[in-house]
């Protein structure tokens, strides 16, 4: 699956067939290195699941002002996001904690003219920004990686359920964290790339200061994808990635 920087490409120049929803991107077989758009970091390889999980948090309906993808490695979301802010007139800050990361996020996000989106490596648990200013905050927390099986069969044997007692209380703050970082009234998307309810549902029902958006009913194009409020694809019924998505609005 390939996807356009929006504003810098445009789906033709990818070849292959578009995808079934989201409309940023393709899917093609192939080195993508051989086409141009790639080459010149106007487009990159990005599966359709996560395009529409950054596309929800796109559509919502939020106040003015900057976006957030406070964990951005290695920097799929945030070059659509950038493209998307960029058509809204607002500005995207991405933010990774390993600085090798980071520098992913900068690579992906090479193709924007100056002024381009601000990277910074930093702990998304201690933030290196204010509270409160974010109108959209995007988190796709570290995780199990088990929506991923399909691409990365080694998974089921590397990962314990043993790996959960550390990674929900990481997601739980780094949630938090989300929230305050936005503005009231701002929308916070949080993802997964897993379908593990201890580390998607129970999460975010452990959040405050937040009411639920229905998912669904933001990205009505995508069939069967509705879990209660939230929204759940499936790589049998979407042909993407097992991402999870709740869309939160900031109240207090």
């Amino acid at each position: 699956h390939l996807a356009v920087r929006p504003g810098l490409a445009q789906v033709a120049e990818l070849g292959g067939e578009p995808l079934r929803w989201s409309p940023f991107g393709a899917r093609a077989a192939g080195n993508p290195s051989v086409l141009a758009a790639v080459r010149d970091g106007r487009a990159g390889v990005q599966d359709e699941g996560s395009q529409l999980v950054a596309w929800a948090l796109a559509r919502a309906d939020a106040p003015a002002g900057p976006w957030l993808d406070s964990c951005a490695g290695p920097g799929g979301k945030a070059a659509l996001l950038a493209g998307l802010a960029r058509q809204a007139g607002e500005s995207l800050v991405a933010s990774e904690l390993q600085p090798h990361r980071a520098a992913l996020v900068a690579k992906s996000l090479a193709g924007y003219p100056e002024p381009r989106p601000l990277v910074v490596a930093a702990d998304a648990t201690r933030p290196a920004w204010p509270t409160g200013v974010f109108a959209r905050v995007m988190l796709d927390a570290p995780c199990t990686g088990l929506g991923a099986l399909r691409r990365r069969p080694e998974a089921r044997w590397r990962r314990r359920p043993a790996d959960l007692d550390a990674l929900v209380p990481l997601q739980r703050t780094l949630l938090a964290k989300a929230i305050e970082a936005a503005a009231p009234g701002g929308v916070i998307a949080y993802a997964t790339c897993s379908p593990h309810r201890r580390e998607t549902v129970e999460v975010v029902e452990g959040a405050t200061g937040v009411e639920t958006i229905d998912a669904s009913s933001v990205l009505p194009e995508v069939p069967d994808a509705a879990r209660g409020p939230f929204l759940q694809l499936w790589p049998h019924r979407h042909g993407t990635d097992a991402m999870f998505l709740a869309l939160l609005r900031r109240t207090a």
